[in-house]
């Protein structure tokens, strides 16, 4: 029924429900609906390095609770902005349960365990689901091109492997290929395939996989985050939320209730931000905005590179115009 309280379970190899196994030891994920399964407002969050290039759990557990208080209904842990293709295997599900022990009562930790080799991203997978995490996102598989029906049988075997719900990721302009609608619906019949992070930037697309397939929707693409909600989007995995998630949240609470004007005038208000955040890689600025509001970052590992000095001046331009205070 609409706005009830929906709290999804798998059976589990030794007959109890995962939630009930994993009680006893993590926070629970907070409540959902079948129509927004991870809140509306996630995050897409770095991850906090020492100044030697050592991963900072403290760090982390900080900058999650400052975005979780901020209005974040969750994070995605080990994505692409959070440097995953230099973590190993073992920081993953360390920065994982360190999250979780942060906020994981109050917000929705969602793992990032996608990568181009199948058999490794259900090994991650599972890591993930041992180390506690509510649910997975899992990446078009990068570089090796495969067709549609690889990506289909690449997520599901990797949704069949754990009892966590899973947010598809298709972001061809880094993958290199598109997950076609038709293939979306093929994966949206599958029990624990729940949602789709977009940033294909076609809303033509995104209008008819919307419609076909029934997923929840989630913008991947910043700049398009109230285009999306007009085609039928229920939130945002954001990485401007690393600075502006209390705008966030009043744009899609104002566009939600019906105030589209007041959405319209936050989203134009944020463009210079979105703008200045994506001059260059997101992790870059991400790391360099919280930087200057003396957050925790730290240092980037290569391949990526800390901003130059003219980068961070039109850095603190761009958010500036944006109404972030540094």
């Amino acid at each position: 029924m609409p706005g009830s309280i929906f709290v999804r379970t798998f059976p589990d190899p030794l007959g109890q429900t995962a939630p009930e196994a994993a009680s006893s030891v993590l926070p629970m994920a907070p409540t959902s609906t079948p129509q927004i399964p991870f809140g509306r407002i996630l995050t897409a969050m770095v991850t906090p390095f020492t100044a030697d290039g050592a991963l900072d759990l403290d760090g982390a557990q900080r900058l999650a609770t400052h975005l979780v208080d901020a209005g974040n209904d969750g994070l995605i842990i080990n994505g692409t902005t959070g440097e995953s293709p230099t973590t190993s295997d073992a920081e993953k599900s360390d920065l994982v349960r360190a999250v979780l022990e942060a906020v994981g009562d109050r917000a929705h930790v969602v793992a990032g365990v996608g990568t181009n080799d199948t058999h490794h991203s259900i090994e991650l997978a599972r890591a993930a689901q041992a180390a506690g995490a509510h649910g997975l996102l899992t990446v078009t598989p990068y570089y090796n091109k495969p067709p549609q029906d690889g990506l289909y049988r690449h997520f599901k075997a990797i949704a069949d492997a754990t009892d966590l719900p899973v947010m598809l990721y298709d972001i061809p302009g880094r993958s290199g290929v598109p997950i076609n609608t038709e293939t979306l619906v093929r994966l949206a019949e599958h029990p624990r395939i729940v949602a789709n992070k977009d940033a294909k930037g076609d809303l033509g697309r995104a209008s008819w996989a919307i419609a076909q397939s029934g997923l929840a929707w989630y913008s991947g693409d910043d700049m398009l985050n109230l285009p999306l909600l007009s085609v039928g989007a229920v939130g945002f995995v954001s990485v401007v939320g690393h600075v502006v998630t209390p705008e966030l949240r009043a744009m899609v609470e104002a566009y939600v209730g019906g105030d589209v004007q007041k959405a319209l005038e936050i989203h134009q208000k944020l463009l210079p931000v979105f703008t200045g955040m994506f001059r260059t890689q997101g992790v870059m600025t991400t790391k360099a905005a919280l930087a200057l509001r003396g957050l925790p970052a730290g240092p980037l590992r290569l391949p990526m590179v800390e901003l130059s000095s003219e980068e961070t001046a039109q850095l603190k331009i761009d958010l500036a115009a944006g109404g972030v205070e540094l």
